[in-house]
């Protein structure tokens, strides 16, 4: 019998690792013109839906703006977990927490009218998200409890309570008896960038300025060192003096501010209520968008601009094509898989071994 094992490189390519994620989109578009292909849809055709045809008009880039700009922001954050070596899988809820908390002034208090509502939504949208990552942060840190399990369960968790909220104490009283709250009012209403252009808000400007702050903090300051540091060799980590448990904090907090603060966005610029669901799945597609990036917040602005690009492709697609929706994210996983694919290829080669060779090995070991 034989088996294959994946035995680490001695030293990784510089050059392929530079190239991971354009190979990784090469192959996801011939995967998915085999895709088209059997679906009866001339690839060409559905390419030129998915990549071309959404980008060809001004206001076309306003909404690719528009659904960059939570992907760009949570994405950031989850990068400096995922340097650190710490698993957030829970970014959909922080962002779910941080609409929910954000809206509190919005929604229980109409008629506060003052330049400081927005200001005060924005912080308490940071403080919900980046206090529903505190939860899995201290399990881990307490308790050693896997963080991919417990982040991810509390996905559900705020997906549920915000279903309750809407269709219960938050329900707009005149509102028909749909599930949503009162609509912002404009003091609680995300401003556009440019007023008479588009819809693209001012969400976009804060994911930007994130990004270019976290590559700051990563490459320039003392706790991106630290981050390196204790992702790459915890015991090294140690040794230097840096404490694992407060980087699960400060990584679990910051990713999860972050994801709050993209949530309020959403909630105040592009959507301006609360409602049964305020998200296609944001959270869980930052994650490959950090990855396609390669863990760079500058190159996970690019990234975040692409899988923006497929879900305005995917709506396109569905009118022009007559495809269901769910082909845009079948394209998102097929781009995480080879993405993860090339990555680990890049890292580890393939080697396969026999069980009765290696069982004799291991009965000398012994």
């Amino acid at each position: 019998m034989m088996r294959l094992e994946l035995v680490k490189r001695p030293q990784r390519s510089v050059l392929f690792s530079m190239l991971s994620p354009f190979i990784a989109f090469v192959l996801t578009v011939i995967a998915g013109s085999i895709m088209f292909a059997l679906l009866g849809v001339n690839p060409v055709k559905a390419f030129y839906t998915y990549f071309i045809s959404p980008v060809t008009q001004v206001w076309q880039l306003h909404e690719l703006a528009i659904k960059a700009a939570p992907l760009i922001l949570i994405a950031v954050g989850l990068s400096v977990c995922y340097r650190a070596n710490i698993w957030n899988i829970g970014a959909e809820g922080q962002f779910i927490l941080g609409g929910i908390v954000g809206s509190i002034i919005p929604v229980m208090y109409p008629d506060f009218q003052s330049p400081v509502v927005l200001p005060l939504m924005l912080i308490l949208g940071m403080v919900g998200g980046a206090a529903y990552a505190a939860i899995p942060a201290f399990l881990k840190a307490r308790f050693n409890t896997n963080e991919i399990l417990t982040s991810l369960m509390l996905v559900y968790v705020a997906q549920l309570l915000l279903d309750w909220m809407v269709r219960g104490p938050w329900r707009d009283p005149k509102g028909f008896n749909f599930p949503q709250t009162v609509l912002f009012s404009d003091a609680a209403t995300l401003p556009q960038i440019f007023p008479d252009s588009g819809r693209a808000n001012w969400g976009f400007v804060f994911a930007l300025v994130a990004a270019v702050l976290v590559w700051i903090l990563m490459s320039r300051m003392l706790k991106g060192f630290e981050v390196r540091v204790l992702g790459s060799s915890p015991r090294a980590g140690r040794f230097a003096g840096f404490s694992f448990n407060r980087m699960v904090f400060f990584a679990f907090m910051l990713s999860g501010a972050l994801a709050g603060l993209a949530g309020i966005s959403e909630v105040s610029g592009a959507i301006g209520q609360l409602q049964p669901s305020i998200s296609p799945g944001y959270g869980f597609a930052a994650i490959i968008v950090a990855f396609l990036g390669r863990l760079n917040p500058l190159g996970i602005v690019a990234a975040g601009l692409v899988l923006g690009l497929t879900y305005l492709g995917g709506e396109a697609a569905q009118t022009a094509l007559g495809v269901s929706d769910k082909v845009a994210r079948v394209f998102q996983g097929m781009l995480l898989f080879f993405v993860l694919g090339c990555d680990t290829l890049i890292h580890y080669r393939i080697r396969l071994v026999g069980l009765m060779a290696a069982a004799p090995k291991a009965e000398e070991a012994h």
